[in-house]
């Protein structure tokens, strides 16, 4: 497979850990853009939230369940942006589910 986030959970890429167990791997964003940036992915390979499903969502849970701890290791304070693009019109780029995670400072725009 020539997935990038594979072969960073699979240690073949090396990247700046957050987190690791048996269903998720949290790492530093390379290009960050807040003050906090980093990425949740799960080591299943699902390649966007169009293949979450009753097979594979109850690792989604785990990756929602771990996400306000990781915020708060990560010294965010006052809240956090998750965003997970999905598919060629949201600019995903890599063909890989992954939620980033960005705070540490006030974030531009309403969203909602």
């Amino acid at each position: 497979m020539d997935c990038i986030f594979c072969k960073i959970i699979s240690g073949d890429i090396p990247s700046k850990k957050l987190y690791e167990d048996e269903n998720i791997l949290a790492f530093h964003d390379i290009h960050p853009q807040a003050p906090i940036h980093f990425l949740i992915v799960p080591k299943l390979h699902i390649e966007s939230a169009d293949g979450i499903d009753e097979t594979n969502s109850n690792v989604i849970t785990k990756v929602f369940e771990k996400i306000p701890y990781l915020a708060r290791e990560a010294g965010i304070k006052n809240g956090y942006r998750i965003i997970s693009n999905c598919g060629k019109d949201a600019c995903q780029s890599v063909k890989h589910l992954h939620f980033h995670i960005l705070g540490g400072k006030q974030l531009p725009g309403e969203m909602g």
